[in-house]
């Protein structure tokens, strides 16, 4: 346990990823519901907001010229292109959150993933797989951890596990209380 004064460990990245149909989004949505601390980005796009999304809560919904904006100035962790649409992580509030000492869970297809792991050496990747899937050699490779998504209350149980290692204790109670 730390004193006051001494220094925490920096919160850590860990970015889930699989292939498309592993079932991210609900296991990242049944995480957070068990760990608040955890932090998990809002997403870049260019796409325009489906019923009942918010902007700044479900994505940043943003013009194409936005969009470009960000890129050019290196504001984006990772983006890529979905069809006539672009989505990306902004860079800037996933350092703030990480420099603040909160863990941050980021879930990316494939490709995203291994992006941020080459700029990023020291993310976890956790790759989440179908049953019978057999991932490529160079992304398991990769990954730290694989989980095979059999059983979804197993897999939150399990991934809960990886990242309470990233969850830092609370501040002692002050003496003399």
């Amino acid at each position: 346990m730390s004193t006051e004064g001494e220094a925490r460990p920096a919160a850590r990245l860990t970015v889930l990823t699989g292939p498309s149909g592993a079932g991210r989004d609900g296991v990242v949505g049944l995480v957070r519901a068990r760990l608040p601390a955890l932090w998990v980005p809002v997403p870049a796009t260019t796409r325009p907001p489906r019923p009942g999304e918010v902007d700044g809560v479900d994505r940043r919904f943003l013009d194409p010229v936005d969009f470009d904006r960000m890129i050019a100035a290196g504001q984006l962790l990772e983006w890529s292109r979905f069809g006539a649409y672009r989505r990306g992580v902004p860079r800037d509030p996933l350092r703030a959150r990480l420099a603040a000492g909160t863990p941050v869970l980021l879930p990316l297809d494939l490709p995203g993933a291994l992006a941020v792991r080459a700029s990023l050496p020291g993310v976890r990747l956790v790759l989440l797989v179908p049953p019978g899937h057999r991932p490529d050699p160079a992304v398991t490779d990769a990954a730290e951890h694989t989980l095979t998504h059999d059983l979804t209350g197993r897999v939150v149980d399990e991934l809960v596990g990886l990242l309470g290692s990233s969850l830092l204790a609370p501040a002692p109670p002050p003496p003399g209380g």
